[in-house]
């Protein structure tokens, strides 16, 4: 049988793995801090928070809850944005996008919390220049966390700033690491449309999101210290795993206690 041809297919994943191949081209010592800095909150019972707005949440939620997490990642998913799959009507994408652009809307988020001394904040961004990115981090800084950015370098140091402030996440972050998309994320130009499809910061940032956090549990194993890992809950009817999952939780629950002692 013929193998049938994927033009469009075939260059997307061309263009993807090429990309992906030199992803962390540059920025091995960006990696190194990360790791290091989310080693660190982790081994002194701290925590790695993690935010984005959008499709950016999936990097959150691709840390934590999931297959091969661990204890001390933790995410600040607020849902209004990034519930926003309907597209019009309630929860609609033009609302979620307003808000992206609300100023002081990020620091009403972060009042809920109660920060550790260690803890840190991954910030999530492929433009790195939102409203509501650029006040988490600052804000999130003025608590005392230190905090990475995970941004397309080329869209963001391209793209006009959104913030009155005219800073942009590349100019808050204490660490900055780069998904490898290029400006306006897709790699695909397909003859006789005028729009590129393929978008590339998804492959990127969860390459570089998973990189991390094996990184992380080899620096803390090395440090003598185990991971509470979530367990394969597919093995249906296993005491054993049944038992792994309640202490994962019971776990979790402790360390993100003191979160929730102090508002305002």
């Amino acid at each position: 049988m013929a193998t049938q041809a994927l033009a469009a297919a075939d260059r997307y994943y061309e263009e993807s793995m090429r990309r992906l191949a030199t992803i962390v081209d540059g920025q091995r010592d960006a990696l190194d801090r990360a790791a290091a800095l989310c080693t660190e909150a982790i081994a002194t019972d701290g925590l790695v928070h993690l935010f984005g707005c959008g499709h950016s949440r999936m990097l959150c939620e691709e840390m934590t809850p999931r297959q091969g997490c661990f204890v001390g990642w933790h995410t600040i998913v607020e849902l209004a944005l990034t519930y926003h799959n309907l597209i019009v009507g309630p929860n609609g994408l033009r609302q979620s996008l307003h808000l992206e652009k609300t100023l002081g809307y990020a620091e009403q988020i972060l009042r809920n919390f109660s920060f550790g001394s260690k803890d840190v904040l991954i910030v999530i961004s492929t433009s790195g220049i939102r409203e509501v990115i650029v006040e988490m981090a600052e804000a999130a800084k003025q608590r005392g966390l230190a905090v990475i950015g995970l941004v397309s370098k080329t869209h963001c140091e391209q793209a006009k700033p959104a913030h009155p402030s005219g800073k942009k996440l590349i100019d808050v972050a204490d660490v900055i690491l780069d998904n490898g998309a290029p400006e306006g994320d897709c790699v695909l130009a397909i003859e006789g449309c005028k729009n590129k499809t393929g978008p590339f910061s998804t492959l990127g940032g969860a390459m570089l999101m998973n990189m991390l956090r094996c990184e992380v549990a080899q620096r803390l194993v090395d440090r003598g210290i185990e991971p509470v890992f979530l367990p394969s809950h597919q093995f249906v009817g296993s005491r054993s795993v049944e038992e792994q999952l309640e202490y994962f939780y019971a776990q979790y629950a402790r360390r993100v206690g003191p979160l929730y002692s102090r508002q305002g």
